[in-house]
């Protein structure tokens, strides 16, 4: 199993000299086991991973957290989208007050995109999903709703008892009265469970978090707490400020990180990382 990072990036975009390195891409990853296509997210990292596809990949699934724009914003630009030949499903949180569907018809509309849904050429799926198990060929997949605003969920990926887990938008500090001791209303702790390769959150330093606490994202400091409750095997950092250089990262790192006796790998995600699990 090969997974790449396309895009790690939060919030918006940000390319330029002084990220090089980590990439300036919004959220992405691809899982790719035996002949299935498997995308968390569409941020604007996808738009390059759709450029790199093999030719004979026909069939790909999105798994979008939610619809906040920086990662759904690559989706109009993926190029299997506009392809008849290709199958293209896509998957997504539902609402208590509009649908999953009706949110993505939304930009996917004049004047926020020229392209409806429904003229793209490709064979067009959307799959609306909340607390849910399902089967993607021979991967299952888990969803479950997690702290951050509007709907958002978190993927578990079940693959010959190798575990993958995703949440790059999430806060878990909220809902839990006693975090990081107890797993007890801990937001995301059955997503992250004994994962054999979690991405998650850890766009703020702990100055930086506690401005924007409620926001819906996390700390470095809280992130490597949350591995180590969940039990991980190795945690890729994520989802890192677009204002952060390569230096400020790095640095952000180094503080929370070095020198620290940890119970499981940690890296900073950067875009163009391989895992093979």
């Amino acid at each position: 199993m090969k997974i790449t990072i396309w895009g790690c990036r939060g919030s918006m975009p940000s390319p330029g000299p002084d990220k090089l390195f980590f990439g300036g891409n919004t959220s992405c990853v691809q899982i790719e086991h035996k002949n299935t296509c498997l995308i968390l997210d569409g941020g604007s990292g996808i738009i390059r991973l759709g450029r790199n596809l093999p030719e004979n990949i026909k069939e790909v699934n999105i798994l979008l957290t939610h619809l906040h724009l920086d990662h759904i914003m690559g989706l109009g630009y993926f190029s299997p989208l506009y392809d008849p030949d290709c199958k293209v499903k896509i998957w997504g949180p539902s609402g208590s007050m509009e649908s999953f569907i009706s949110k993505l018809m939304r930009y996917f509309s004049p004047p926020l995109f020229p392209v409806r849904l429904k003229e793209l050429p490709a064979d067009i799926q959307i799959n609306e999903i909340e607390n849910t198990t399902f089967n993607i060929n021979d991967i299952t997949v888990i969803s479950e709703y997690i702290c951050h605003p509007g709907p958002t969920v978190g993927y578990r990926c079940e693959i010959d008892n190798i575990i993958i887990s995703y949440m790059p938008d999430h806060e878990p500090l909220l809902g839990s009265s006693n975090f990081p001791n107890s797993a007890e209303w801990c937001s995301g702790f059955n997503i992250a469970k004994e994962a054999d390769l979690l991405f998650h959150d850890a766009q703020y330093d702990s100055a930086e978090y506690d401005r924007r606490i409620g926001w819906g994202h996390c700390s470095i400091k809280d992130a490597i707490e949350f591995g180590n409750l969940s039990k991980v095997k190795k945690m890729v950092l994520f989802h890192h400020d677009p204002t952060n250089s390569d230096e400020q990262l790095e640095a952000m790192f180094n503080e929370n990180v070095e020198n620290k006796n940890l119970n499981f790998v940690v890296v900073m995600g950067k875009e163009n990382d391989v895992f093979f699990l």
